[in-house]
């Protein structure tokens, strides 16, 4: 462990989202200006909401208050070209003991530091808090933490943008390790006593330097406990619930960002990482690395419906694309494969979540033919009417929809049967003949079916047949006022097989 860069820390959260897993990187390099300076230690890297401001601790500089031992807090402004140079002592706040910024709160008000300011009370290991006024960080004033008693010689600290979270590294009460890692939650204005966070994240070993996410549900650390590259790496952990003492096993941010040095003091800003090393010497720089953007994930579904009525052999299709492998798969009927089969009608909701954490969506729909029944249809016409079009009557174009349909769900072919009728009531029309009558209904009726079907493209799956016309009802007794017995009989039927 290289202690002579281990001191209280105390990290801001900064705008990182929740990670379920941690994402790809570009090549890592020292970061560009003049912050790092070869014969100095840089390190603490903590910037001002917008990137703005770097703000950075310089150790083993003679230019500092209390000269080459001491360690003070400097800051430089961005560059236009992204760098950052012309750095500046920040001299309201350093004195004669290590010094460093600690964090900034979400508001940029606040700047968290290190220890107490207070005269004699400068040796206390805690933390304290200044404010800007006129543009100018006053005093700063000392943050009470119940229980905290801090004995050891290296400890750290994190408090989440939000500022209601404290996370202590130090040996402390039940500690397993050389120092563990300990949480404090605000309530009620507050800080509470520190409590153990648990041995899947703390080790025999030393947990250092925490940082979390905004989202305070991913946990940075360093670690010399867990193995790795070198002296101490750097890890993350999953939040697991609600609770900061249950985390997920540790996993290494890998060699790209852990070298067989030491690691620490880990921290994002927008979409760039950063962390000190001494991987290029004895003593440490603050490097940089870009998060490299995930691919997006997305998803397309769709189903291939049954092929008879009330049948199961229906199947479901997903294409994935984007996203990072593997990929979980779950369906709304249990199903957990890519691709089922052997499902009956309905709708099926897919989600499929990809080894960052990504999320999608997508509904697939499942249909089956209309049961395969004979239908059937009846007209009462007006009397010596003989016309009867499906664009103009609701009954008559429903039902040749319904023999359209079940002709493309699957039924090979459909024969309709026409049975028309006249009654006995005398007709002017059709030369005076109510056999005419029936039959110019049963003929009208086939003529209009077979135009429907042919411009349906159905004509070779359609047989037409007149079954029968006819002349029925009562005889008629001069008594046309009594129109209800005779009109019934006045109709065409329709009936498939």
């Amino acid at each position: 462990m290289k202690k002579e860069i281990l001191f209280v820390i105390f990290l801001c959260g900064f705008c990182m989202n929740s990670m379920a897993q941690f994402w790809q990187i570009s090549e890592p390099k020292k970061l560009p200006g003049t912050v790092n300076t070869a014969p100095f230690e840089e390190i603490m890297p903590v910037f001002s909401k917008d990137s703005a401001i770097l703000y950075f601790v310089r150790a083993f500089d003679p230019s500092s208050v209390a000269g080459e031992a001491d360690q003070d807090i400097w800051f430089s402004k961005r560059a236009a070209d992204g760098s950052y140079s012309a750095c500046q002592p920040l001299t309201e706040l350093n004195n004669k003991f290590n010094n460093g910024i600690v964090g900034i709160s979400a508001s940029g008000k606040s700047l968290y530091v290190l220890n107490s300011y207070e005269g004699k009370k400068d040796l206390v290991k805690g933390l304290s808090s200044s404010v800007s006024k006129d543009n100018k960080w006053q005093t700063p004033a000392a943050i009470a933490i119940p229980t905290l008693d801090i004995e050891g010689e290296f400890y750290t600290f994190f408090v989440a943008e939000s500022e209601d979270v404290l996370i202590i590294s130090y040996k402390g009460p039940n500690a397993i390790g050389e120092e563990d890692l300990y949480v404090s939650t605000k309530q009620n204005g507050q800080w509470v006593a520190p409590q153990h966070m648990g041995n899947v994240i703390n080790t025999t070993g030393f947990e250092t330097t925490p940082f979390l996410s905004k989202g305070k549900d991913t946990l940075f650390f360093s670690s010399n406990g867990l193995g790795g590259f070198g002296d101490a790496d750097i890890f993350y952990a999953v939040k697991q619930g609600t609770s900061y003492t249950s985390w997920s096993t540790p996993v290494s941010l890998g060699e790209k960002v852990n070298s067989p040095k030491f690691d620490a003091y880990f921290s994002y800003s927008g979409n760039t990482m950063y962390w000190s090393s001494n991987r290029d010497g004895e003593r440490s720089d603050i490097y940089m690395a870009n998060i490299l953007t995930p691919p997006a994930l997305s998803l397309r579904c769709k189903g291939t419906d049954v092929t008879t009525f009330g049948g199961v052999d229906g199947t479901l299709a997903s294409t994935v694309t984007g996203g990072v492998a593997p990929f979980s798969f779950s369906w709304s009927n249990g199903a957990t494969v890519q691709n089922p089969v052997g499902v009956g009608k309905g709708s099926y909701v897919i989600n499929v979540t990809d080894a960052i954490g990504q999320k999608v969506s997508c509904i697939a729909k499942v249909g089956e033919p209309i049961p395969m029944q004979d239908l059937s249809f009846k007209h009462v016409y007006d009397y010596n009417f003989a016309n009867l079009t499906c664009a103009e009557n609701e009954s008559l174009g429903s039902f040749v929809k319904q023999v359209e349909a079940q002709l493309k769900n699957g039924r090979s072919s459909i024969k309709i049967m026409i049975t028309s009728s006249a009654s006995t009531v005398p007709t002017k029309a059709f030369d005076g003949s109510n056999q005419k009558l029936a039959e110019a209904r049963a003929e009208r009726m086939k003529k209009e079916l077979e135009s429907y079907f042919a411009a349906a493209g159905l004509s070779a799956k359609v047989t037409i047949v007149i079954e029968s016309t006819k002349v029925q009802g009562p005889k008629y007794r001069s008594d046309f006022e009594d129109q209800g017995k005779y009109r019934e009989f006045q109709f065409v039927e329709l009936k498939t097989q």
